[in-house]
């Protein structure tokens, strides 16, 4: 007997430990069994009032009304045994129903703490994954806002293992208003593939992976990749763009990521941008230009009814929008084509243009102004010695690469605060040679022993030893030293720098460097980008690679008479006779005003346009 008692009370327990459901079922049989046993007992002991109320079930009825309401008993007439079972039913239904209200607020305060916690998961189709956390978060999240052009209502998911709250207060106070963009946080590890399916990344459009601000970003990175290559994909997977740290990860980045996966290497980007910016200056502004999706950005347009016409005449074919490339059926692209080169029939534009919906074609050729063309040479100064204050992780990689576009003969000058000669590091070099020096760049006396006017141009990296509040507040006193020591009409040399956080480009614009690197924003939209189209991976990569065209920015007199009236068809004309793409110019007068920074791409075609000789041509080129 004692086991069976046992038995129905472990029973009992587990049906309790099932929540508020469980509960609710024990209250509704607590209280279908009151009902029936009073009817029946007034059936039994008091079978007159229990026919004036219609037999058994007519009593069931009332006793189901007295549970529910007591105020219904104040109504009640009969013998004293009949109230007296009505006032059971009553006072057993005040209990009942007392415990249902508590049993029911108890649930609901519970459902709604899991909801804060981010805990349940969401049912959405083609939205958007992030996949962690960090200070870059917020940045894609004003490129897909801004990329939201149609008005569509769609949806951003976040997971990351943070408290939901403070995900969204965090996006409330960076972000603002999102349009009719949803942003839904949710609270779980990236890493774990059970915390996964809370976005359900299987449904979405893209995945985006943030890296963590942790030592070792690239191993969370790759872990998460392969959590998502554990998911139960479809048929159809979404693109997955992630960013690796360091280049000898990307090969285990690409395995755990698969096919489709865009895998970007940051330092690598970085790298690119700031020996580029040493040989064309304001190249960064260009790129966070190009990247914006608040300016003008990439598109692969197709046009059939440009099929067998030649890249000068598909130039000249549109009223807003600039050809830059050709892309092929193959998957392969040409940037920059010769003029001769036939557009395919599956051929498809790569075009530089404000939104893929203004791209339309002319309805006739613009009028050229033969008379502003220049035929002047264009010639770019050739690169000195250079200056390198400062020193963090990607310091080699950026003096292998100044090596590889250096003259022989070239001098190179170190100077950070760090006790060991960071020269052993180096790979061999060919045409520089690499001198140190101990210095503090933040204090004036070690610059002036310097003599940094007698470089050519100045690199200053940014400081990754401190948090990046602390190294830009570094790096904008070493500007302001640099300014005092050079003002900037008088400064021999070009400034190139590189900050961490975007917010300080503002500050640091009042130092008048040259160039201005955010390196972590400008990797950030170039994963936005590819999130939105995968397939300009290949675009980006091609236009930061040494060996295929680049981007310059050279003097506007060899293009276009200085005072002379013109249109962009004009130069476009110039730079095309050059075996060139212009994409746009930069106003001089202009250099250091935000947020354009003197820098306009794709403008119309047909509106005037007059340059003077301190004006630059933006170019795509080869070298």
């Amino acid at each position: 007997m004692a086991w069976w008692r046992a038995r129905a009370r472990y029973w009992f327990d587990n049906t309790m430990a099932r929540g508020t459901p469980a509960l609710i079922g024990w209250l509704g049989l607590a209280s279908a069994l009151l009902v029936l046993a009073v009817a029946s007992l007034a059936v039994l002991i008091a079978p007159r009032d229990a026919a004036e109320q219609g037999s058994w079930s007519g009593v069931v009825w009332r006793s189901l009304l007295r549970t529910l309401d007591p105020g219904v008993m104040g109504d009640d007439e009969g013998t004293a045994s009949y109230l007296a079972l009505m006032l059971a039913s009553t006072v057993g239904g005040i209990f009942i129903v007392s415990s249902l209200i508590s049993v029911l607020t108890t649930g609901l305060n519970n459902r709604l703490t899991r909801l804060r916690k981010g805990r349940s998961r969401i049912v959405e189709h083609g939205h958007t994954v992030l996949l962690g956390w960090s200070d870059q978060v917020f940045t894609v999240l004003e490129e897909l806002i801004e990329a939201d052009h149609s008005g569509r209502r769609s949806c951003i998911a976040i997971l990351a293992d943070l408290d939901k709250g403070d995900m969204d207060e965090a996006i409330r106070i960076k972000i603002g208003r999102t349009g009719r963009i949803r942003i839904v946080c949710r609270r779980g590890n990236p890493l774990k593939v059970a915390d996964l399916a809370l976005v359900s990344p299987a449904t979405a459009r893209s995945v985006i992976v943030l890296a963590p601000q942790t030592d070792e970003p690239d191993i969370d990175v790759i872990k998460v990749l392969l959590s998502l290559n554990a998911q139960p994909w479809r048929e159809t997977r979404p693109p997955i763009v992630a960013p690796v740290r360091t280049a000898a990860n990307m090969p285990a980045a690409l395995l755990a990521g698969g096919e489709h996966a865009r895998i970007v290497d940051a330092d690598d980007i970085a790298v690119r941008l700031i020996v580029q910016s040493h040989r064309q200056c304001g190249l960064s502004a260009v790129c966070a230009e190009l990247l914006d999706f608040q300016g003008h950005e990439l598109y692969l347009h197709p046009e059939p009814s440009l099929a067998g016409s030649t890249f000068a005449d598909a130039l000249h074919a549109f009223e807003r929008g600039v050809p830059v490339g050709l892309w092929h059926p193959d998957g392969s692209l040409t940037l920059n084509p010769a003029s001769r080169t036939v557009v395919g029939h599956d051929d498809e534009l790569i075009m530089l243009a404000e939104d893929d919906e203004l791209i339309g074609l002319a309805d006739r050729r613009p009028h050229i102004a033969e008379e502003a063309i220049s035929g002047l040479p264009v010639t770019l100064p050739e690169p000195g010695s250079t200056l390198i204050l400062g020193w963090n992780p990607r310091a080699p990689k950026i003096i292998e690469r100044l090596d590889g576009c250096a003259r022989p003969g070239s001098q190179l000058l170190v100077a950070a605060l760090r006790d060991d000669d960071p020269r052993e590091r180096l790979p061999r070099l060919a045409n520089t040679t690499v001198s140190f020096t101990r210095c503090d760049d933040t204090a004036r006396t070690d610059l002036e022993a310097l003599d940094v006017r007698s470089h050519h141009s100045v690199i200053v990296l940014a400081d990754e030893s401190h948090d990046p509040q602390r190294a830009d507040a570094r790096t904008l006193v070493t500007l302001l030293h640099l300014r005092d020591l050079a003002p900037y009409g008088d400064r021999p040399f070009s400034v190139i720098v590189e900050l961490r956080d975007d917010a300080n480009r503002e500050i640091a614009q009042i130092t008048q460097a040259e160039d201005l690197i955010v390196s972590d924003k400008l990797i950030t939209q170039v994963m936005t980008q590819l999130s939105e189209s995968p397939r300009l991976h290949q675009v980006f990569t091609a236009l930061l690679h040494p060996e295929g065209p680049e981007i310059y920015l050279k003097p506007a007199t060899g293009y276009l008479r200085p005072g002379a009236p013109a249109t962009f068809a004009t130069l476009l004309e110039a730079a095309r006779r050059r075996g060139e793409t212009a994409l746009g110019y930069r106003r001089r007068s202009r250099f250091h005003e935000p947020p354009g920074y003197g820098i306009v791409l794709n403008p119309d075609r047909r509106a005037p346009l007059t340059l003077t000789e301190d004006d630059l041509v933006i170019v795509l080129a080869g070298r």
